[in-house]
């Protein structure tokens, strides 16, 4: 669907300026990709160059912004949530499944379903699972014996779900993803790794996508990320792509793991902490910090300590011409022979 610059501006609570208000927005994209006739965004100073040479019809941009671009400037609190709204005017409608229960799929005794929930082809439900109102089951999915799935759930094709899981309600979990499998425990006993019982379970509460191992509401988990047993993760956390967290370590509500952090177990980690990428977490974080580095530090013992590093080409040539001056001064003091 196309909107106007002035539809737009009053959709996401922005002012309009040096722009047509009839003018029509066919599409939205990123600053480096969008082409004219398009929304975009700026949010991050880092992409201001490309905002300059940007052929965006228009930018949502903050109410302070004072550059001269050649967009369209829709001056809005928060940039990011208006593109957003405005990226929901040109998505295609979401794929919807019709509800019922494919001929191909398995469904064991004692299993209980909701109104409207869809079971898509080959997928195996196993005894006692009981699966809330509007849920749906994709392709190939495997649910494991007196699991439960709350209302409005997306369970997207080959996804395990194994025994036992608690999941609440609107939970996505993306293909390929594993739920409830053991723990990784074992002792090392009569010249072996002896494997310990894992009798713990998965609980994953409500409006979580992804994967008792705890994940609280609203966390939001990217790819390939590892979480270990009786890990407990707070609400609206946001872990990204590859990071890795150890046994028994907890994390509050609203904390980041960037990319490819590592968080060794059985520590804490506070409220509201950001950690940077790359970062190895060893030791407790208070609430409210942000750290960075490997070993991590707070960033800004972490920026000091990179500076000295940094110097040290510079302090070892200082130190060399040092040493050779007080050589030099040594040979000529010596005595005589």
């Amino acid at each position: 669907m196309n909107i106007t610059l002035a539809e737009l501006a009053s959709l996401t609570g922005g002012t309009l300026e040096n722009g047509d208000p009839h003018l029509a927005i066919t599409g939205a994209a990123a600053v480096s990709e969008a082409t004219p006739g398009q929304v975009t965004f700026f949010g991050n100073a880092r992409y201001l160059p490309a905002l300059r040479l940007s052929t965006a019809a228009a930018a949502f941009v903050p109410a302070d912004f004072a550059e001269q671009i050649a967009p369209a400037l829709i001056k809005v609190a928060n940039p990011s949530l208006a593109f957003e709204k405005a990226l929901e005017q040109f998505a295609p409608p979401p794929v919807t499944y019709p509800p019922g229960i494919h001929p191909t799929a398995i469904l064991g005794p004692d299993v209980t379903l909701g109104d409207g929930v869809s079971i898509q082809p080959y997928a195996v439900i196993e005894s006692g699972v009981s699966i809330g109102a509007g849920a749906v089951i994709g392709a190939h999915a495997f649910i494991g014996l007196d699991t439960t799935l709350g209302a409005g759930c997306r369970i997207h094709p080959h996804v395990t779900i194994r025994e036992r899981v608690t999941i609440g309600a609107r939970v996505i979990i993306h293909s390929g993803s594993v739920i409830g499998s053991d723990g990784f425990g074992y002792e090392f006993s009569g010249g072996r790794h002896v494997k310990i019982p894992q009798t713990g379970i998965v609980q994953i509460d409500d409006d979580v996508e992804f994967g008792r191992t705890w994940i609280q509401e609203g966390t939001k988990i990217d790819n390939l990320v590892q979480i270990a047993h009786n890990v407990v993760i707070g609400k609206h956390c946001i872990i990204v792509a590859q990071a890795g967290i150890s046994g028994s370590s907890k994390l509050g509500q609203y904390v980041t793991l960037a990319g490819q952090v590592g968080v060794t177990g059985h520590i804490e980690i506070g409220d509201r902490v950001t950690v940077g990428a790359k970062s190895g977490i060893s030791k407790n974080i208070a609430a409210g910090e942000i750290w960075f580095g490997y070993p991590a530090a707070p960033v800004r013992e972490y920026k000091e300590r990179m500076a000295y590093v940094n110097r040290l080409d510079k302090l070892h040539a200082r130190v060399r011409m040092l040493e050779q001056e007080l050589d030099a001064k040594g040979k000529s003091s010596a005595p005589e022979t």
